[in-house]
């Protein structure tokens, strides 16, 4: 992996001190390019700060590699996890607050990092994607989860033809076990992401990131 990721800022340097900070965390086999037009639909208070995961994938990048049935070992996730980690500890002194929005393999990255460290995040988004199974390691402290109730905010369509129903079971069982969730289904969508959905996002953030409730 490289030392640090590259990354694609919303605001030059000079203009993110003292602002809350949104992570952005791509999909498998993209790129920080692919999701970096959202931070013009969302609240414009926030520094934007999209990732690019650290594994060749195809034409793009993965945060760890997946089997052809969509599994994966925690191994992987936790060692993404910790490189993402040491990113974030190098930018967050910069910012009000850190919040984390990943997108189908990087829904699991942005729920792996909450697992591990709760009350570093005001908020998570989790758009068409899944929680790890955490196989018992303890990287994921799921009590402190559990203790703390963060909120997050998962969307996703009914009718998505690539997160497995036993991967959404799990996250679903998991959602409802240690956090304050706000849950959404799109109909239409697929495994994709609507004007609808990003508005809903945009709400979420304001309310509860930057009003604070």
């Amino acid at each position: 992996m490289n030392a640090t990721p590259e990354v694609l800022w919303s605001l030059t340097e000079a203009e993110r001190s003292g602002t809350p900070l949104l992570v952005i965390l791509h999909g498998y086999g993209a790129d920080e390019a692919d999701l970096f037009s959202l931070a013009a639909q969302l609240p414009p208070e926030f520094t934007v700060a999209s990732v690019r995961a650290p594994l060749q994938a195809g034409p793009g990048f993965a945060w760890f590699p997946l089997n052809n049935d969509l599994g994966y070992s925690v191994a992987a996730v936790t060692e993404a996890a910790g490189y993402l980690e040491k990113w974030l500890d190098g930018v967050r002194g910069e910012h009000s607050s850190v919040s984390l929005l990943g997108f189908s393999q990087g829904m699991g990255m942005a729920t792996t990092l909450m697992r591990h460290r709760p009350a570093d995040y005001a908020a998570v988004v989790g758009l068409s994607g899944f929680v790890a199974d955490a196989a018992g390691d303890p990287f994921f402290d799921d009590a402190a989860v559990a203790a703390l109730k963060p909120d997050i905010f998962w969307g996703r369509d009914q009718g998505d033809p690539v997160i497995p129903e036993a991967a959404i079971e799990s996250t679903n069982t998991w959602m409802h076990g240690h956090v304050k969730l706000t849950k959404v289904l799109y109909t239409g969508i697929g495994h994709g992401i609507n004007a609808q959905e990003i508005a809903h996002v945009g709400e979420f953030l304001q309310f509860k990131v930057l009003n604070g409730k």
